[in-house]
Parts: structure tokens; sequence; C-alpha cells
């Protein structure tokens, strides 16, 4: 067998909140044919598997079973496609942030606002990733996959994807089932800048280029997040709650300069972080665990914490929210254990 396991591998680098682990098992495969060895020794031997990406949405216990696989496909293609329309296959192992700022320099445009999102591509679709009011399912074509049972391989169109606010068929039916390995995106010779989040219109010029305006979402995210080879971090703990339009203007009726997004459903998306601030927490810290003091919506792991440890104290921030706001927060990094895929 040309695959190379490793034994006892310590994962601790591997994801972005720093917290310790090793995996009785790991593996990088660097082509379908090593992915295939890989799943089928797994099937063979019966090991529970768990497919790592960039460990930069998730929350590692002490030790994994099994088999971590750590896709490294790291191929990327352009086609060209109907009119100003560009086709994008990209492998499971390209890092995200490097796609997006290699598109913005070519001046294609569709991705520029999902710069500097940590990961890489083969975990895009599970979370549906989305900043400065873009998603990854407006520009998404198509996901191929594996499945861990039979080793068969399929493809998903976006529609298949289910996906919905941080969320996708990933996280529910197909949860441990299947290996993402390429995805298909779209993007544009010809686009028009999103700038109405943040303070991005100010930033950039009247006519800027992709590649200004992806500079200018780095140069935010940059000021507001740690970076995690620094500062452990998941990026967002927690998901903008969605209220209802009622709801809403109620809490905005006691909170006038609350900020809300109107979406298209009618509903209101608040911002957590704005939630967990008020509430005093900006830059509180309990042992090991911190709010980040720039960015209330980001915990950050100073070291020698758990994964008991950290969900205890954002549970507690949530508690804290629900008491003064009457509005549950929602956890957006997976718990492993909770539903085994692509991260």
């Amino acid at each position: 067998m040309s695959l190379t396991v490793l034994a006892d591998h310590d994962l601790t680098s591997a994801n972005t909140l720093g917290l310790a682990c090793r995996a009785e098992r790991f593996v990088a495969p660097r082509s379908a044919a090593e992915l295939g060895e890989a799943l089928a020794l797994a099937c063979r031997s019966g090991w529970p598997t768990l497919v790592l990406g960039g460990g930069s949405n998730l929350i590692l216990p002490a030790t994994l079973p099994g088999l971590v696989v750590q896709p490294a496909l790291r191929a990327w293609w352009l086609e060209e496609a109907e009119g100003d329309a560009v086709r994008v296959h990209v492998e499971a192992g390209v890092v995200w942030h490097e796609l997006v700022m290699a598109l913005a320099e070519r001046g294609l445009w569709g991705l520029e606002n999902l710069a500097l999102i940590p990961g890489h591509c083969g975990a895009a679709p599970i979370q549906n990733i989305g900043a400065y009011g873009v998603e990854l399912a407006e520009v998404l074509e198509a996901v191929h996959l594996v499945r861990l049972d039979d080793g068969r391989e399929a493809v998903l169109d976006a529609q298949a994807c289910g996906f919905g606010y941080r969320d996708s068929v990933f996280k529910h039916a197909l949860a441990g089932r299947v290996v993402i390995t390429r995805l298909v995106l779209r993007v544009s010779r010809r686009g028009e800048p999103r700038l109405g989040y943040g303070d991005l219109a100010r930033r950039v010029g009247a006519s800027p280029t992709p590649l200004e305006v992806a500079e200018a979402v780095c140069a935010v995210r940059r000021e507001k997040l740690p970076d995690p080879a620094v500062l452990g971090n998941a990026g967002s703990f927690f998901k903008n709650p969605v209220v209802s339009a009622e709801r809403a203007a109620a809490l905005r009726a006691v909170h006038p300069d609350m900020p809300g997004y109107p979406l298209a459903d009618g509903r209101t998306k608040l911002a957590a972080g704005w939630l967990i601030d008020r509430c005093g927490l900006k830059g509180w810290r309990d042992g090991p665990f911190a709010v980040h003091d720039r960015q209330a919506l980001v915990l950050v792991h100073h070291g020698g914490g758990d994964a008991a440890g950290l969900l205890a104290f954002a549970a507690s921030i949530a508690e804290r929210v629900e008491r003064r706001f009457a509005v549950a927060l929602e956890r957006e990094p997976r718990l492993v254990g909770e539903g085994e895929g692509e991260t």
C-alpha cells in the first residue's frame, strides 16, 4: 500500500482553536486513489472515520479513535462557460483564502467578499460559508463527493445541498457519510461589488476591482479578528440569530441602536456580537477562554483548555444573552461526535 498512515498523530496545530488532540491514526491522501485506499482500509478495519479539512470550524476532543483523513488534493483549474461566466473546479485540500485571492487577482468576480475565511475548500459547503452579504450558495454549482461506506462517487447540484444560513445537507442527512473531494464554482469576468455590509464602501473607490474588494475585506477582518496562528479561535463562535420582524421591532423599541438586517423571508437577522457586547462580556475571560476584546462574536483560547471547558464557557455567554434579550444563541463550530464530516 502506498498510503502512509501515522499512529498517535498530534492534531493540536490542525485545529484553529488550538485544543490539544491526538488521532489514533491519521492519513493525508494526495490523490483520489490514495483517498480510496484510506476509505477502503477504514471500512475493512471497522475504524470510525473523521474527515478533517483546515480545522477552522470544529471543536476537537482530547483523543480521536479510528482514522482521521485530511485530504491533500490541492489542484484547481478554470473552465470557460457561457458569456462572461467562468467555472472554477477546486479540490478539497485547496486553502480557501488562497483560491479567493487568486481569482480576484485574475479579475474574476464572485468570491471577493469571502476573503480571509479560514479553512479548506472542501469544508466550505458544509457551513455554507458567508461574509459581508455573500454566501457560498450563490456561487456554487456542484459538489463532488465520495461515500464513506462503499466508496461510490456522486455529484450534488446546489439545490441538492440544502443550503441555509450556515447550514447544509452535509450537517444533517450526509453528516459523517461522505467526503467532499471537489467543488465547482461559478464566477464572472463582469460583476458589481457588494459593499452594503460594514464599512467596505468607504475603503474602496467608486469602481473597485475584485482584488480591491478582497483586500478591503481582509483589512476589516484583520482589524477585528484575531489571527488563529497567534491566538486560538474558530472565527465566529455563534450564529447571528434570526427572529421575526415583530420580535425585532419589539427589541428595537427597547434598544434603538440594535443592528438588524432584513431577510428576504421577512425575518430579521440580529448581530450576535452586539448582543454579547451589550451584556458586558467583550474581553471577559474565565480561565483559558475569553471573549475577544475587539469582536465579541469570537471566543479565544489562551491555551490549556479543553472542549468541555470551552462549551461551558460558551453556554454561560448564551445564558446571559437569553436572560437579557430573550434571544437564543446557537453555536457555529461543530463538536466532533455530533456528526462526522468534512470540517
